[in-house]
């Protein structure tokens, strides 16, 4: 089983898309690994600077909508070999949240407003996240603040991250 826990990449913005997530002239590379180093190279955010704002984080929370786009496998890939397996958002794209799983990897849904106080009271801070999987809550820290949050995933999911993903849950049941 992946790891759900550690230091938090906050993107705020709506929309974040696959071609932004990672850009299509990479989706010809023959390996998931080849696909790390342009995770997140072509998103606009002010300040954002994906070579350096990403290393060391594996958790992403972000804002509704994420994933939206072309459907593609590579966008779930480029965040595992970056050691991210878990996002955090309001909503995401279908297709995208269900490659996710299929990966082994977590994408959970939050209300806006639990989305709204992480946001305001941790973005801004280095932040740390635990996931307790058997309590199905998150415990976001930093230095002085501390919340847990509850979130729910669907048993067939939870297999699946149990598992590693789709090919794994399905040679252990078929």
């Amino acid at each position: 089983m992946k790891n759900f826990s550690g230091k938090v990449l906050f993107l705020d913005r709506n929309d974040i898309n696959t071609d932004e997530i990672i850009p299509a002239k990479y989706l010809s590379e023959i390996s998931k690994q080849a696909l790390g180093p342009y995770l997140l190279e072509d998103i606009k955010l002010d300040g954002f600077m994906p070579r350096t704002d990403i290393q060391e984080k594996n958790v992403v929370i972000t804002r509704t909508n994420f994933g939206c786009g072309s459907s593609r496998e590579h966008a779930a890939w480029a965040l595992e070999v970056n050691n991210i397996n878990l996002v955090i958002a309001e909503s995401f794209a279908r297709i995208f949240r269900q490659n996710m799983f299929n990966c082994g990897m977590m994408a959970v849904e939050l209300p806006a407003e639990a989305m709204d106080r992480i946001f305001r009271d941790f973005a801004d801070k280095e932040t740390n996240l635990e996931t307790n999987l058997e309590k199905n809550i998150f415990i976001i820290t930093t230095k002085n603040h501390h919340l847990e949050v509850s979130f729910s995933i669907s048993e067939f999911d939870r297999a699946l991250v149990m598992t590693g993903g789709w090919v794994e849950y399905a040679d252990s049941k078929y």
